[in-house]
């Protein structure tokens, strides 16, 4: 270790002695309300052409530091929009703060012609990319997510949204947490109007941000930046509709800002098959068909705040109650060790009834320049009731090996608490800082369930019957927690080492009790307990961590590089039927390389290498029979290993702001060493696979694994330029993957290798208010194959294509279209649908703001919904087809609210409406 720390101290000192160099900070202030201003742009140019030196943007305070600056005269910018500019001349000799810099916003002048050149609709800083929301034209009512996937390099695939081949994984509100990790429900509760600008971003994690070096710890982020003027008043929207079937729908979104604290409300109840409320009309949920007919009831709230000047707060919370009526066809088709087939089809139904409490809570205690706490609790608990039903059967393609009718009902209860708590000091030296962290979470889940199921086994010409009557209570406690401490110190001026230590144990106890009812029914019969699938079982994973990295920061190149040493211990112990107890022991040396460089200001590249393991679960340990599927059992494996996993990721991002042309490649590959996947063993015979279960003829046994060879790559591709001639943007992207998964079958190893190509284009409009367009599609090439058996090689196609279109035409009627055409090709025989979901409405907006407005819609118009996917596992390919809503009329009424600034009268506000247009 000492070696180590020599020679980084070493190479430190080296790379800083070529050069002295200096910092530079300051706040940004609104010199109205002298409040901080947030994400304020500063930049720092040359005296003599202007250009660009180095820039950055403002925390969530408006405070701003310069590294790495060298001696000399510089221009200092501050930009924001809907602000004045402020330039000033200032001399670096020596660190300089430049205390309170006053902003004050710009004046509109009226009736003045301005003839102005096309508005840059974005700019690239670092890993930030940052767009100017007024250069996306959206309808006045639409959601932040109509606006959003407007952005170069957003698009909306398979009910998730991503950015730049990532999916989102939480949006913030001038840099604050909205509504947790509910991507949909942020986003559907902001209106389009209220939006400045949007950042696009990996946030590093708490750790890192406190203490300033990077654990490689990211999530893919949007912050919203919202108008100065629109950060006071009340605004929202509000829908009430009834139709055909006795289908209704009934939501509201209501948001109260008064500068700092905001607080947002959100209520659904529908049987339209919406999980979140939607301010979108013709919704289809932003995503693929819903699986099933669902009812939601939801409400939900989220707070905002600062209390006094030194603690802010964000919290929410949202209760859920949903009923889902579900009808799925499956079609299996099973990896065999030769050339001979078996398939599985499944019809079943299910009703599920989910409760559900979500609290979230973060506090952020700033005690001073030097010394910060950070809190994060989260709560959830979950009570779903189950009345499910199927009937499976098993075949070689020619004759019927076995069949299964299975009826259960059930009842689930889950409790999940989660707690965080970080500490960092900040040493009077630059660079040196402490920060300590620690994570608890307990978990608790209590579960009953009764089964009658009726199992036909043919055999030799004839059947043999056999009946279940079962009941199943399993019981599960979990707790864990991790604490850890990390140093960092500059090296030089551009060089900072970091020193960690982490200690963590997680501790799972299961119990699972299988009773077999004999001489009634569940109610007046006899309990005997099936000692066969019954199991008591403990598992503990104890971690100690130890960490040494170096990170090196110029102004174009930042290099990090990390060690870790990882010690684990993992111990099972099982006390019924039989008791055994198994410890394991792990090393890892976990390597890690991180490097970041700036081409210019718009253009960027980041390449990461990470290594890290993934200990094995408690359901995937715990060796007890699972006859859920008596065609198809399952148990756990508790000599299981960590899965040791390194993975290569690749970001380039460039965007010119004089052509709003931009690029955007992102690529990933991973190699697993003791994946943990799938072993399947396929009786030939009956086979007494445990004392008192039998495996009959062409039924399974699976259970998970340790192989080596797993691998995968991804990459996703964009590209974006303006089509001015019909004042659109156009994308093209191009992806491309492939995953290799081992997997067992009858002790004989093999994989499924599959590859894909995908591709696509969109076009958005920014015509004006008044009509609005999207047209999206996606096509994606599959194929698959078995070094098992050849005869499972096969290939697919799916595409996809989407068109919204929106107009408001005379005396403000209003014309609304949504169509998503799929094609399926080559999938299993009965499941290559192809379909058109149509959603066509017409609207009148009513009352003198036109705030209101009645319109009648038509959900799928043509009556063709659909849907069907395709699923590669390492022992089956399957097709699956779920049932969906289907075609209704509804009649509704909807009102946008909106009043900024506490008095603003109905003329104020359509002044600023105007100048928002303008």
């Amino acid at each position: 270790m000492k070696y180590l720390l020599l020679i980084l101290f070493f190479v430190g000192t080296v790379l800083n002695g070529f050069s002295q160099t200096y910092t530079l900070r300051g706040k940004v202030q609104d010199t109205g309300t002298r409040q901080g201003v947030p994400y304020a742009n500063i930049l720092l140019l040359t005296l003599t052409d202007s250009s660009q030196v180095t820039g950055m943007i403002t925390d969530q305070d408006g405070s701003f530091e310069i590294t790495n600056i060298r001696e000399g005269d510089y221009l200092f910018k501050v930009q924001y929009l809907g602000y004045q500019n402020i330039f000033k001349t200032v001399q670096i000799s020596s660190n300089l703060d430049l205390g309170i810099i006053g902003i004050s916003e710009e004046a509109t002048a009226l009736n003045e012609v301005v003839v102005a050149a096309r508005r840059s609709t974005g700019s690239q800083r670092s890993d930030t990319t940052m767009y100017n929301a007024d250069a996306f034209k959206t309808m006045k009512d639409a959601s932040a997510q109509v606006l959003i996937e407007k952005l170069p390099g957003v698009t909306s695939d398979n009910g998730s949204l991503q950015a730049q081949g990532e999916n989102i994984a939480q949006i913030l509100v001038d840099g604050k947490p909205f509504f947790g990790t509910d991507v949909r429900t942020a986003l559907q509760n902001i209106p389009a109007e209220v939006i400045q600008s949007i950042e696009i971003y990996d946030q590093k994690s708490e750790k890192a941000q406190l203490s300033g070096f990077d654990d490689g710890e990211r999530l893919k982020t949007i912050n919203i930046i919202t108008k100065p003027n629109r950060r006071k008043g009340q605004f929202g929207k509000t829908t009430a509709g009834y139709g055909t079937d006795d289908r209704y729908l009934v939501g509201a979104s209501i948001n109260a800002f008064d500068e700092d604290q905001r607080i947002t409300f959100t209520g659904l109840t529908n049987n339209v098959n919406m999980l979140n409320y939607s301010s979108d009309p013709n919704s289809q949920d932003n995503s693929t068909p819903q699986e099933g007919i669902i009812t939601t009831n939801i409400l939900g709230l989220n707070y905002t705040d600062l209390w006094g000047e030194k603690i802010k707060v964000t919290g929410s919370y949202v209760y859920s109650n949903r009923e889902n009526v579900g009808i799925v066809n499956l079609f299996r088709d099973f990896v065999t060790t030769d050339e001979s087939n078996q398939f599985y089809t499944e019809t079943s139904t299910d009703v599920r009834i989910n409760n559900e409490h979500q609290a979230n809570l973060r506090l952020e205690y700033n005690i001073d320049d030097k010394n910060r706490i950070l809190y994060i609790p989260r709560f959830s608990a979950r009570f779903e009731s189950e009345n499910s039903g199927f009937v499976g059967e098993t075949e070689d393609g020619v004759n019927l090996i076995n069949q299964v009718e299975n009826l259960k009902t059930g009842n689930y209860q889950d409790y999940d608490l989660f707690n965080r708590l970080l500490y960092s000091h900040k040493f009077n030296k630059p660079g040196r800082t402490i920060t300590w962290r620690s994570n608890f979470s307990s978990g608790w889940n209590q579960d009953e369930s009764d089964r009658k199921a009726r199992n036909t086994y043919y055999e030799d010409g004839g059947q043999r019957l056999e009946n279940i009557d079962q009941r199943t209570t399993r019981e599960r406690t979990g707790n864990s927690w991790e604490t850890g401490v990390s140093f960092t110190e500059a090296l030089g001026k551009k060089g900072q080492m970091e020193l960690e230590y982490e200690i963590g144990n997680r501790k799972n106890d299961s119990d699972k009790l299988t009773y077999n009812v004999e001489g009634g029914d569940f109610e007046t019969g006899n309990l005997f307990l099936d000692t066969a699938l019954s199991n008591t079982f403990q598992s503990e994973y104890l971690t100690q961590e130890f960490e040494a990295g170096y990170q090196f920061t110029s102004e174009k190149l930042k290099m990090q590089t990390e060690v870790e040493y990882q010690d684990a211990q993992l111990d099972n112990v099982q006390e019924f039927p039989g008791a055994f107890e198994l410890k394991r022991r792990f090393n890892a040396i976990l390597p890690t390389v991180r490097m970041e460089y700036q081409f210019s200001p718009n253009t960027n590249i980041q390449l990461d290498y990470d290594t890290y393991t993934n200990e094995p679960q408690i359901n995937q340990l715990q060796a007890v029979i699972d006859n859920t599927n008596p065609l198809q059992l399952r148990t756990g494996n508790p000599e299981l290993d960590q899965a040791y996993s390194n993975q290569f990721r690749l970001r380039f991002r460039s965007n010119n702001p004089d052509t709003d042309k931009n690029w955007f490649i992102y690529a990933q590959s991973t190699l697993t060493d003791r994946f943990i996947t799938n072993s399947s063993f396929i009786a030939q015979e009956p086979t007494e696979i445990q004392d008192g279960i039998i495996l009959e003829k062409g039924s399974q046994l699976n259970k998970p694994v340790n192989l080596n060879g797993y691998f995968e790559v991804r990459s996703w591709m964009s590209y974006g330029m303006p089509m001015g001639f019909i004042k659109s943007n156009f994308n093209i992207n191009l992806g491309g993957g492939i995953t290799k998964r081992p997997g067992i079958v009858n002790d004989q190893t093999g994989f499924n290798n599959s590859r894909r190509i995908s591709t696509g284009f969109s076009i958005n409009s920014s015509i004006s208010d008044q009509i609005d367009f999207n047209i999206w599609s996606r096509s994606s090439f599959n194929d698959v194959e078995n070094t098992l058996n050849p005869s499972l090689n096969d290939n697919f196609f799916q595409q996809r294509f989407r068109v919204n279109f929106n107009w408001i035409f005379w005396e403000g009627f209003i014309y609304r279209l949504d169509l998503n055409h799929q094609i399926n090709s080559g999938l299993s025989e009965g499941f290559d649908n192809n379909f058109s979901l149509i959603n066509m409405s017409l609207g009148k907006k009513i009352f003198n703001n036109q705030r209101g407005e009645i319109s009648i819609m038509v959900y799928d118009l043509l009556g063709q919904n659909a849907n069907v996917n395709r699923n590669i596992n390492s022992t089956y390919i399957e097709d699956v087809q779920t049932n969906v809503l289907q075609q209704y009329v509804m009649l509704s009424f909807t009102y946008n609210l909106r009043r900024f600034s506490k008095g603003m009268d109905e003329n104020q506000y359509n002044e600023l409406y105007q100048d928002d247009e303008n």
